[in-house]
């Protein structure tokens, strides 16, 4: 691959909600600028972006994908993010090394809950985006819809570069209203438009949309829209002036018409790119702090050392790790070494290429604001910064979205277990939103993930990529035990079994703590009843038998211990005496305390459009949830409650059916509560029944 100037270089994720055809959109252009020598389709080899097996298995991206186009002399680095909730884990990581974005959104479908999701953190970043409307091909086709959507949504100004010419299944062309020329298009997927004169049947609604869009340019711009309202036009020099200080400053967002299907109007947005999204160097500076201080630098092109971000790692069976960055400073050559500053460790870079989907293609050097990949380092992951030891800086971490739905999964042979630990680990280092963790209480090995289809995934790749086979239940809820009686009671330990015996005598007061104190033990001895030696084994002792409550062995908490008298033997008391004779005590004394269920309650945020809400709501009382509050934020609300965990174990795919796939949820332990008597004998003997079984 031929070197390029920074000037000459465009980084720009396609997003938007699943569905829309970015992938598609991204397949015409890499058809188009001949990188491929077919138009690939989504859910079969050949696509170049979409080439994982999962995906080809289930017809939709699951993973961020890398490819470089070459157009009209530039470079443009294209990263194709995720829609679907399960698989979002890469799209903030691409949005974040992007200096702008496309933003796919379908003609037939609209405005979805994850392009308003994107689009937000486009905001964030204050990235420079184009609209591509997709499936211009389709019956239910509605541009003005989505042109009224943006404005409502999200206060933006866009302009209609294109005007469609045909319709449905006879789409075959558009016209462009910044160059005045109809481009038509054969159906042969080649993507080269054609251009002639406009036709009759659309001048009339080109001659209006032209002067809307000569107007939206003019009120960018205070001294354009003098002019404009003097002469009542723009010259064209003022016009690609305006246009393009308009789109520079956000004001102006390109709307690009077309079929990926088709490959109809991906020339244009690949032209647009190049003319609206900014150069590396155009980018605003990124922000970092110096290595060994608390100064704030700002990293551009020209700044001379070397600084990048990871914002992507794959786990690849045959290449091993493959670390995706970008350059934001310096440049880096194979054969190298360079600095890992979250782990304050050199890394050695051996050979460096650019990605073709899964294609490696060679690169002599990354350059400030290229982005590149590199195999097999030892430490890095997901958001570390790479730069030099010495005047080196580390940026922010990349923001991902928490998992929200738990599964234990259980390794089905000996083998499986010895593996299942490693294979995890090397999956939690390409997927952010993954977590992994091994319950105290249950002793499960849960799996977190974004959805049920996230976690489905997950155990294909287990077992296709590292030979690990699972089985996959719900986790065990972590209920706890508590008391709301008060009492006093003995604990003795005494054991004669020929020389020295055992001797241990305790007299407890046991009596409830606030919610959420957990223990604390009282030492009320006076006068030396018992010696001080043996008082921290009385503490133990109970501590041990509150590990295993009364009622269904589930660990006790809010429970305050006083050990106020007792007695020894001279010979005969230990520490271990007095350890048994404490446990024995409060093993006890509280089952005169009123012994009662404790439920761990989640504070849930849930996420739906106005016509859901009743339905959601409904659902969470059901689920014996407390609605919080409900706030608007345009066409969606924002439900907050507190659940009872019990009762979403499964509410990903619960809130999927009844929110048609357009609710999204976020949720956080928030405290415990006491689990309603009616239920507390169910739990009980579900918990007692377990017990057996895994006797």
């Amino acid at each position: 691959m031929k070197s390029y100037k920074v000037e000459q270089i465009r980084n720009v994720a396609f997003v938007g909600h699943a569905g829309a055809g970015k992938t598609s959109v991204v397949e015409g252009l890499l058809y188009l600028s001949g990188v491929s020598d077919r138009l690939g389709k989504v859910g079969d080899n050949s696509s170049i972006m979409d080439y994982d097996p999962d995906e080809v298995r289930r017809g939709h991206s699951i993973n961020a994908s890398f490819a470089v186009s070459e157009w009209q002399k530039h470079k443009l680095n294209i990263l194709d993010t995720p829609g679907n909730g399960n698989f979002i884990a890469d799209t903030p990581g691409c949005i974040r090394v992007s200096d702008g974005v496309v933003v796919v959104i379908a003609a037939d479908e609209g405005i979805q809950f994850y392009t308003e999701k994107v689009w937000q953190w486009a905001d964030e970043r204050s990235l420079k985006r184009i609209v591509f409307i997709n499936k211009m091909d389709s019956e239910q086709a509605s541009i003005q819809s989505i042109l009224t959507s943006l404005k409502k949504k999200f206060n933006a100004q866009p302009f209609l570069m294109h005007v469609p010419v045909g319709s449905a299944e006879n789409f075959s062309g558009i016209v462009d209203l910044v160059e005045n020329k109809y481009f038509a298009y054969e159906k042969d997927g080649k993507g080269s438009g054609t251009a002639s004169d406009i036709p009759d049947a659309v001048k009339d609604e080109v001659e209006t949309r032209r002067a809307e869009l000569v107007e939206a340019v003019a009120e960018a711009d205070d001294e354009l829209i003098e002019s404009y309202l003097d002469k009542g036009e723009l010259t064209d020099e003022e016009f690609d002036t305006g246009l393009k200080k308009g789109v520079e400053s956000g004001q102006l967002v390109p709307v690009i018409l077309g079929s990926a299907l088709h490959n109809i109007g991906t020339d244009r947005l690949a032209k647009a790119i190049i003319d609206y999204l900014p150069s590396p160097d155009q980018s605003p500076a990124q922000l970092a702090q110096a290595l060994g201080g608390d100064d704030a630098i700002e990293v551009k092109p020209g700044n001379g050392m070397f600084a990048s971000l990871v914002f992507k790692t794959i786990a690849d069976p045959y290449a091993g790790k493959l670390t995706l960055f970008r350059v934001y400073s310096g440049s880096v050559k194979p054969d190298t070494s360079v600095f890992n500053a979250n782990h304050e460790t050199d890394e050695r870079v051996g050979q460096l290429f650019a990605l073709q989907g899964k294609k490696q293609v060679p690169l002599p050097e990354i350059i400030a604001g290229d982005m590149g990949t590199v195999a097999k380092l030892k430490v890095t992951t997901t958001g570390d910064t790479l730069t030099t030891k010495s005047k080196g800086v580390q940026f922010e971490p990349i923001v991902f979205p928490n998992p929200v739905l738990a599964r234990a999964m259980v390794p089905k042979t000996r083998t499986d277990e010895e593996k299942i630990s490693n294979s995890l680990n090397r999956l939690v280092e390409e997927d952010p939103t993954l977590k992994v963790e091994r319950d105290a209480q249950t002793h499960e090995l849960l799996v977190s993930g974004m959805g049920a289809e996230h976690l489905d995934v997950i155990i294909e790749r287990l077992k296709r990529r590292f030979g690990v086979e699972v089985d996959v239940k719900p986790p065990k809820v972590p209920y706890r035990e508590t008391i709301r009686g008060k009492t006093k009671v003995q604990g003795k330990h005494k054991k004669q079994s020929g020389g020295r015996g055992q001797f241990g005598d305790t007299w407890l007061e046991i009596s409830p703590l606030p919610r959420g104190r957990g223990f604390e033990f009282e030492n009320r001895i006076v006068g030396g009843a018992i010696p001080k030696t043996y008082i921290p084994a009385v503490e133990k002792g109970v501590q041990e038998a509150m590990a295993h409550g009364v009622l269904a062995n589930f660990p006790m908490v809010d429970v305050k211990v006083a050990l106020y008298d007792g007695s020894f033997h001279d010979v005969d008391s230990s520490e271990m005496a007095f350890k048994i004779a404490g446990s024995i005590g409060f093993k006890k004394g509280v089952l005169d305390c009123k012994p009662i269920l404790l439920e761990p309650i989640i504070t849930l945020e849930v996420i739906v459009p106005s016509e859901f809400v009743g339905d959601v709501i409904g659902d969470l009382n059901a689920k014996r949830g407390k609605i919080l509050g409900v706030d608007a934020n345009d066409d969606n609300q924002n439900i907050r409650a507190h659940v009872p965990m019990s009762s979403i174990l499964n509410y990903a795919q619960e809130l999927r059916a009844l929110t048609s796939g357009r609710g999204v949820f976020v949720m956080e332990f928030d405290h415990y509560d006491v689990v309603p008597e009616h239920l507390t004998s169910k739990i009980v003997e579900e918990a007692k029944k377990g017990s057996k079984e895994e006797e």
